[in-house]
């Protein structure tokens, strides 16, 4: 009898050949990347039994202590990427500067940029992480790489995904047609379409902040916190959720299932930084994936996808999920700046926080 179920390889196959004049560089690279995400996923579920786990003593560009896997999961990215001859450079979260693919091997027309184990400070926790990559067209893949090349906007993405390595892997994909989650069959070793078509419901009652930060965010962003914790006795006039579970990847893909707003907002914890994740392999393609299930991403004052990155390890705030509520945190953000007699009073924060109320 024949199998009907759709893997990944036949998926992207039939998606590049409905491109007139498709190549097939992109589905190797997809496949390429599907089987770096494998050996990942094999190296975290080990984990412990390998001693892949713990802090390797040592930070990355970021100024973050690196975990072991952090490292491994980088290797594996470039390992099962560079020498195909799609790439012309990748940049990573844990690499400070592009790496550009080496003489050696043949280089292509595309850009890689990921983050090759998101959320990896809840490892030792045994917490879901993941990897997080967006695929972009070299400007000009003849010249030699360069970071210059890397600073697209995010509308100018060819692809985005992630995977989340749970108690199950899963791959979540968009190439601008929709969004579609792959479960990988450990018995044949294949990603099997299992989530065809993801949409985000408009409305939510659940949403996902760090409450810790609170004394830092700025008053558009405590107002509408503030009204959810009122549930139906404010002016919502409905109950919500709380969820945080300080992993990207796990955030985005419980929203994607069932709906729901996720805020790490611009703060003044750190002045120099204007937001804690980076544009090019976090936001961009998280926020990607997010509109093209029908939800909306912003920095709280723009479409994050518009935003002109101008560099590889750019920080900005990201807000995403279920359109209305990301609609309704930009109004309170614009509300705040063009009427600042108006604006929220976030003074009651003195008396009345997440955790006190009168």
């Amino acid at each position: 009898m024949r199998d009907k179920r759709k893997t990944l390889t036949r998926y992207t196959i039939e998606t590049e050949h409905r491109h007139e004049g498709s190549t097939g560089d992109f589905s190797g690279l997809l496949n390429a990347l599907a089987t770096a995400i494998k050996v990942i996923s094999n190296q975290v579920n080990r984990g412990a039994l390998i001693g892949a786990l713990g802090s390797a003593d040592q930070e990355n560009v970021q100024g973050e202590v690196q975990k072991k896997l952090d490292i491994i999961s980088n290797d594996v990215m470039i390992g099962e990427t560079e020498w195909a001859g799609h790439l012309s450079a990748m940049a990573s979260e844990e690499m400070e500067d592009i790496y550009p693919i080496p003489e050696s091997y043949q280089r292509g027309k595309y850009l890689l940029v990921f983050d090759p184990l998101d959320g990896s400070s809840n490892i030792d926790a045994n917490i879901a992480v993941g990897t997080i990559f967006s695929i972009l067209r070299s400007p000009d893949p003849a010249a030699e790489p360069s970071a210059e090349h890397f600073l697209q906007p995010g509308v100018a993405q060819v692809c985005a995904g992630f995977a989340v390595y749970g108690p199950s892997t899963m791959l979540v994909l968009t190439t601008g047609d929709g969004v579609d989650a792959f479960t990988l069959d450990r018995e044949i070793g294949a990603f099997i379409l299992t989530h065809p078509k993801m949409r985000i419901p408009d409305d939510s009652q659940e949403f996902a902040i760090n409450a810790s930060n609170e004394r830092f965010w700025e008053p558009p962003v405590r107002r509408y916190v503030q009204e959810c914790l009122a549930g139906s006795t404010g002016p919502r006039e409905q109950d919500f959720n709380m969820r945080w579970v300080a992993s990207l990847v796990a955030e985005a893909f419980r929203i994607l299932t069932r709906g729901g707003v996720f805020l790490y907002p611009n703060d003044t914890k750190d002045p120099d930084k204007p937001g804690r994740l980076r544009l090019m392999y976090e936001c961009n393609p998280i926020a990607f994936i997010i509109e093209q299930a029908g939800g909306s991403a912003s920095t709280g004052r723009e479409r994050v996808m518009e935003v002109q990155p101008d560099g590889v390890h750019q920080r900005v705030p990201f807000i995403f999920g279920s359109r209305n509520e990301v609609e309704l945190i930009e109004s309170y953000h614009r509300e705040d700046t063009e009427d600042t007699d108006n604006s929220f009073d976030s003074s009651l924060f003195n008396t009345r926080s997440l955790f006190r109320m009168p």
